[in-house]
């Protein structure tokens, strides 16, 4: 297992520039009055392909040779990786075939077609897109890049809290979701050299809690296809992210479904930018944990905006 350092953060950042945004980071008086932290939103939803994913698609991408490029990419996810990934094959100019459960929402499959990926669908179970991956990839040869467990991803993903810092200053804690852990990991690829002092909360819906329940164990706990409204984050942690998770998260923070609603609505109110609901669950564990963000510089990754217009998850409350 090749476990990345800060100097693939480096490159995935000088490889990926051209193809992604530097997405801005906003503030909020009234979240910093209802948190009673200073809080800097890291707005990722607000990047291309509308998720901080396409930074580590596109490192995976832009980092095949020429032959691997011609037989194409390949991958499974519930939405966000697909389309990222399908973004950055299209950049690249190399075919992309994706598995999605068929519960996928369709704004991201939508999406997916958009950017020029091929869609193969499943059942809503990670052993259904692993099996389902496994056969194309010995069909036709395309280099499979894994939605998180990969370390030209997690370099990739690493760039965007090295912004953040660049942006904010120095910060006392960084929050973000975690579902196989590709963005936490990240997160303490680059803050274990740039700022080895700043606390790493991992934030997990309570339906789906397996890396809550494996950090307290020790060792990996995997839970196929969770019921959350986070759809991003219905997957289980693999050998390269708990690595990192076992390492450098300081504590996994759980919220209820009702708390992820109200905080996807709160910020599209207050805020005025589209976050979807697995972004969502960072803002709401620091909302529920006034005792431990109080008067603390917080930075929170706002993982993405890929939000099915139709289907809005506070419609029918």
């Amino acid at each position: 297992m090749y476990v990345p350092t800060f100097d693939d953060v480096r490159r995935a950042h000088a490889r990926i520039y051209p193809w992604i945004h530097r997405t801005p980071v906003l503030a909020s008086d009234t979240l910093d009055r209802m948190s009673g932290a200073r809080l800097f939103f890291k707005c990722e939803n607000l990047q291309k392909a509308g998720a901080f994913k396409v930074r580590g698609a596109s490192n995976a991408v832009f980092s095949l040779d020429d032959e691997q490029a011609e037989r194409g990419v390949a991958t499974h996810s519930s939405g966000n990786h697909a389309l990222s990934l399908s973004y950055a094959a299209a950049c690249r100019g190399t075919p992309c075939t994706v598995i999605m459960p068929r519960t996928a929402s369709r704004a991201k499959m939508r999406a997916v077609t958009g950017y020029g990926g091929e869609i193969v669908t499943c059942e809503p179970s990670l052993a259904a897109r692993e099996a389902a991956l496994n056969n194309l990839v010995e069909r036709t040869g395309a280099s499979f890049v894994h939605p998180y467990n990969d370390h030209r991803v997690i370099a990739g993903q690493a760039t965007c809290v090295r912004e953040l810092l660049d942006d904010s200053g120095q910060l006392d804690a960084v929050v973000a979701p975690i579902g196989g852990g590709g963005m936490i990991s990240g997160t303490a690829l680059s803050l274990a050299t740039i700022a080895p002092d700043t606390r790493i909360y991992a934030a997990e819906p309570a339906n789906a809690d397996d890396a809550h329940r494996s950090l307290k164990a020790g060792h990996i706990i995997e839970d196929d296809a969770p019921d959350t409204v986070a759809d991003g984050l219905r997957v289980s942690l693999r050998e390269l992210t708990w690595h990192f998770v076992r390492r450098h998260v300081s504590d996994i923070l759980l919220t209820t479904e009702e708390e992820i609603i109200d905080a996807m609505r709160l910020v599209w109110e207050r805020m005025k930018i589209v976050i979807e609901p697995s972004s969502a669950v960072a803002v709401a564990v620091v909302l529920k944990h006034p005792d431990i963000f109080r008067d603390r510089r917080v930075g929170i990754i706002l993982t993405g905006g890929n939000v099915d217009m139709y289907r809005l998850p506070w419609v029918d409350r």
